[in-house]
């Protein structure tokens, strides 16, 4: 895929940073500690405001203010993705224009949710958001969140457009990824959304993955990418396989729930999820914690 027209995002491992809460607010200090910190352990792009950011909790004011944050702390070190996705178009545009306006480097655009729509539907929407903007889109496709699915002929259709640029791939259907990847070519970038399915993306052409457990284990998820690119494979495949008990783990429960646990458990103190959110069960709790300590994370 390196000879796309267009220029990738990003290549490796990009973190769907979870968003530190204090009191009422954001703790600004703390996600600036997160973002050095993944800086520091070869993270190669930060998502913000995702999914795995509680997006979906933060009003307008709070949402903007933590992409604004987060591309003044990343200063350009790696790029900064603003997740902007809305089931109301015009909103998204909105949070989309003013996230360009920010800085941001790129476009996180979750397909409606909800009140979903049809393909056509689909087509208009990324096409009016990408018209909107002059800076890459990424589709976000995680239909087990949105309850809508974009065909392959409209991920074909959409990625003829010059700013529509890569696709967020969570459908869990590796059949899906490979007929996109057959679909599209050299026209879309493919990013795995599933921890637990980064080398068999990689393995149809996907250039790395938007990941929730490089939260906690960044330097490896960016490994598993790297080796894979550098024709490591068996490395590669080892560590996904080595880490795929934890990536179980934290998704037992709605995501961000397991993860911004055990970053807790590992003393980062990203605070309290925001409801409707609530605290693990204590059955899960000891499965994330029983697969944090086998893979060294936790004594």
């Amino acid at each position: 895929m390196s000879s796309n027209k267009k220029n990738s995002v990003f290549t490796g491992s990009g973190v769907a940073i979870v968003t530190p809460f204090k009191g009422d607010g954001v703790d600004f200090e703390k996600l600036g500690q997160l973002i050095d910190y993944q800086i520091e352990n070869n993270t190669d792009a930060i998502v913000i405001c995702g999914t795995t950011g509680e997006a979906s909790t933060m009003n307008d004011k709070e949402h903007l203010a933590c992409i604004e944050y987060a591309v003044k702390k990343t200063d350009k070190r790696v790029p900064v993705i603003a997740g902007t996705g809305s089931n109301d178009t015009r909103h998204g545009i909105e949070l989309s224009k003013e996230a360009e306006r920010l800085g941001a480097d790129s476009l996180l655009l979750v397909t409606p949710y909800y009140n979903k729509t049809t393909q056509e539907g689909l087509c208009r929407h990324y096409i009016m958001h990408a018209d909107s903007v002059n800076i890459p889109i990424i589709m976000y496709n995680v239909p087990s969140r949105t309850g809508l699915n974009i065909s392959v002929d409209t991920v074909k259709r959409l990625s003829a457009h010059p700013n529509i640029n890569a696709i967020k791939e969570a459908s869990g259907s590796i059949t899906y990824v490979a007929s996109v990847a057959a679909s599209c070519g050299e026209d879309l970038y493919i990013y795995s959304g599933n921890d637990d399915m980064i080398v068999p993306v990689m393995s149809l052409g996907g250039i790395g993955v938007i990941s929730v457990v490089a939260n906690i284990m960044p330097r490896e998820t960016h490994e598993m990418v790297k080796k894979y690119l550098d024709g490591d494979i068996d490395e590669s495949r080892k560590l996904q396989l080595e880490m795929l008990e934890l990536i179980n783990a934290l998704f037992c429960e709605v995501n961000p729930i397991p993860v911004k646990t055990a970053m807790n458990l590992m003393g980062f103190n990203v605070g309290h999820l925001r409801m409707p959110l609530c605290d693990m069960s204590d059955n899960n709790l000891d499965k994330l914690k029983n697969a944090m300590k086998k893979i060294g994370l936790l004594k």
